[in-house]
């Protein structure tokens, strides 16, 4: 089974992904993922790849797709893939329906998680990361006693900065937040549309919890 899981930054894609990868037995690839194995692989594509990144330049479209062409065709993917984080764009998506043809391989479901923007951003205005084991949690796990205390780790000071271990990263601050969802509104959503209109697509309200939403998905992909 392939499946493209879609969605708003926050609504829990990344939660999603592990369940599937371990229900379903897909292999989870992000562009995130993809982009560091073809690094560290050293091959020709992964070279041209790594070109890009030192010049602090955006990866192509086109090299982004032939990122996941040679991903998606390896060994350990033979058995169903979960594609995360691509097509963001509407070029990206006719670009992925496109080699998936010339491949001989499709989409059997694009799961697109959706949730309100105000409950996205109560979410993720919410969360806070520990700089020492890099847990993600809200806030309300924190002690009233200790607040820069990670309750996972224990730890109360990052040994670099000697600043609380827990902190509120930049990227989960309501301006950030807003232009995120705003590029998703505008990109993203439009891709989504693309993929629909080509093969099987479900729309997930994701404001449960995340067993909810598993259980949502389960159901989806029967």
């Amino acid at each position: 089974m392939n499946v493209v899981l879609m969605g708003p930054p926050g609504v829990g894609k990344g939660t999603q992904a592990r369940y599937l990868t371990r229900d379903q037995g897909l292999v989870h690839i992000s562009t995130g993922d993809m982009l560091r194995l073809a690094v560290t692989t050293g091959t020709p594509l992964g070279r041209k790849v790594a070109k890009v990144m030192t010049t602090g330049e955006l990866v192509s479209d086109d090299l982004m797709m032939e990122l996941v062409r040679e991903r998606i065709q390896q060994p350990d993917a033979a058995g169903g893939w979960l594609l995360d984080g691509f097509p963001r764009t509407e070029a990206q998506a006719e670009g992925l329906a496109e080699m998936l043809g010339q491949i001989g391989q499709t989409i059997d479901t694009v799961l697109i998680i959706m949730a309100p923007n105000e409950v996205i951003i109560d979410r993720l205005t919410s969360r806070v990361t520990c700089r020492v084991c890099g847990k993600i949690m809200h806030r309300k796990e924190l002690s009233p006693d200790r607040p820069g205390a990670c309750p996972a780790c224990g730890a109360e000071k990052d040994p670099v900065t000697d600043g609380p271990a827990v902190f509120h990263r930049d990227d989960d601050k309501e301006r950030t937040i807003r232009r995120r969802l705003d590029v998703f509104a505008q990109q993203t959503l439009a891709a989504a549309g693309i993929l629909e209109k080509r093969f099987r697509s479900v729309r997930i309200q994701g404001t449960g919890t995340p067993d909810e939403v598993a259980a949502e998905v389960a159901d989806a992909l029967e």
